[in-house]
């Protein structure tokens, strides 16, 4: 599901752009001046309680008044970060525009967060909270590339916004403006793979109906499934095994798998305790050294080296939630895991995995909530509801090949220049496109500019600038009423 997501304030392009996907119908509630908090070492010790706030100054400021006398070293950061999102925060990778525009983006890809950090200053709880912010693009901070992390930190540099009625309003007012136009969103209708003319092109789609097929033919096919999943599960072999295509699968690697635990709660908000700023919580300040011993674990020993848990509170971000659900409460907790602990089990049917597969996803959960419960303590016996999601469960439900959250890896080797040009909305089987977040990057505006890139290749002009002077016109005929 969706967190948060950042420039969304009135007048931004990205605005703009989702306005134009759902004509204006689909709101978005603000978060606090505060909207992520970090936590490194004890929730109950509030000297390792960092806050991180809003604004393109006030985000910065706030930095310097909780680390006095490392204001030279948060400068320097805050000057990166705008060497290093520059276009990229919007564009990246940028096919539609000459390679010179992002020079300054190309120079820091190569850097790793690790790397630039440690070379700014040597307080390990600077060091830590100007890299708090890793998980949400999934790469641990000395294989993270820093023009990567540069994008995450400018994206909310404005603050973070929720989608009023939770995200399922975005399909809900995306869906209309599709079908107005012509096309149609089928739910649980399976492609099984795509088809080939006898000329190697794309030609349409295997649907899964029933017990049965259906062929579903059209001029051009775009797929949103993923670089591993349109290559290697839905492209006959003669296809896959095209130099180009394998060429390409040699430049991506998978993104690290993910547990998710959502919670159900009887309690209000207010009864609860419950916040809407996020928190990231560490065992320590060392981020690179726990992500890498907890990933170098055996599965029995993985669960008592958790290093970190994201903490969120859908219910109380959304404005709408206590009028539609009162007296409820929901918390969503994410972590990292390594699909290989739950490897065994990939053959096994959903909810039906047995005995020992479930004793190892309840060990999970119950020490992550363990470490919650200190956070949030008037919850422990309010649950009415638990879920753990593994990375099989990801793989089922949202067919990510190995549970992972983001797609492909987003680390130093994604934002080389080979990789970027490799890697394009066009495939090497004529009539198929790339679109989604594997042509950009993860999140919800990765995914969106991954279409951006994916439709201005389709119509073969730059969609950027068509979007940027409807802005502007609509601006001004608005400006006139």
């Amino acid at each position: 599901g969706i967190h948060y997501v950042g420039q969304m304030q009135e007048g931004s392009l990205t605005r703009f752009m989702v306005d134009q996907l759902t004509e204006g119908q689909l709101q978005w509630a603000r978060l606090p001046e505060v909207y992520d908090a970090v936590i490194l070492g004890d929730p109950g010790d509030p000297g390792k309680t960092f806050r991180i706030r809003s604004g393109r100054e006030e985000y910065f400021q706030a930095l310097k008044e909780q680390f006095p006398g490392e204001e030279a070293a948060i400068d320097e950061f805050q000057r990166l970060v705008q060497v290093g999102a520059g276009e990229g925060a919007f564009h990246t990778p940028p096919h539609p525009f000459p390679p010179g525009l992002f020079r300054p983006f190309c120079r820091l890809a190569s850097r790793s967060l690790k790397e630039v950090v440690e070379g700014l200053t040597s307080n390990p709880d600077l060091r830590a909270v100007l890299s708090y912010i890793f998980p949400t693009y999934g790469v641990v901070p000395s294989k993270a590339s820093f023009s990567m992390h540069s994008i995450l930190v400018n994206h909310f540099l404005c603050g973070a916004w929720y989608p009023r009625g939770g995200a399922g309003e975005i399909a809900f007012h995306t869906i209309p403006v599709i079908r107005k136009t012509g096309g149609n969103v089928l739910a649980k209708a399976r492609v099984q793979k795509i088809l080939l003319d006898s000329q190697g092109k794309a030609c349409g789609v295997s649907v899964q109906k029933g017990q049965d097929s259906v062929n579903i033919f059209a001029p051009i096919i775009i797929s949103d499934a993923g670089i591993f999943n349109t290559y290697q599960q839905l492209l006959p072999a003669e296809a896959q095994a095209l130099p180009e295509i394998q060429s390409q699968l040699r430049m991506v690697t998978h993104g690290e798998g993910g547990f998710t635990i959502f919670v159900g709660l009887n309690g209000s908000r207010e009864e609860l305790g419950l916040e809407p700023t996020n928190y990231f919580m560490y065992p320590g300040n060392d981020l690179d050294e726990i992500m890498n011993r907890y990933l170098a674990s055996s599965r029995e020993e993985a669960p008592k080296n958790i290093p970190l848990l994201f903490v969120t509170c859908p219910s109380s971000k959304d404005p709408t939630w206590e009028m539609r659900h009162p007296g409820k409460s929901t918390l969503a907790i994410v972590t990292f895991t390594k699909y290989e602990w739950f490897e065994e089990w990939k053959d096994k049917q959903v909810h039906k995995r047995g005995d020992d597969y479930e004793e190892l996803k309840k060990t999970f959960v119950d020490t992550i909530m363990q470490t919650v419960f200190k956070l949030y303590p008037r919850i422990e016996d309010r649950i009415e509801y638990i879920s753990g999601g593994t990375p099989l469960t990801n793989q089922h439900y949202i067919a990510s090949p190995r549970g992972e959250f983001y797609g492909i890896d987003h680390g130093i080797p994604r934002f080389q220049a080979e990789a970027i040009a490799a890697v394009r909305a066009q495939t090497p089987v004529p009539n198929l496109y790339l679109t989604g977040q594997d042509l950009s990057v993860g999140g919800f505006v990765g995914a969106l500019q991954g279409a951006f890139i994916c439709v201005s290749a389709v119509l073969q002009r730059n969609l950027y600038v068509d979007v940027m002077q409807l802005k502007k016109r609509t601006e001004a005929t608005n400006s006139k009423k």
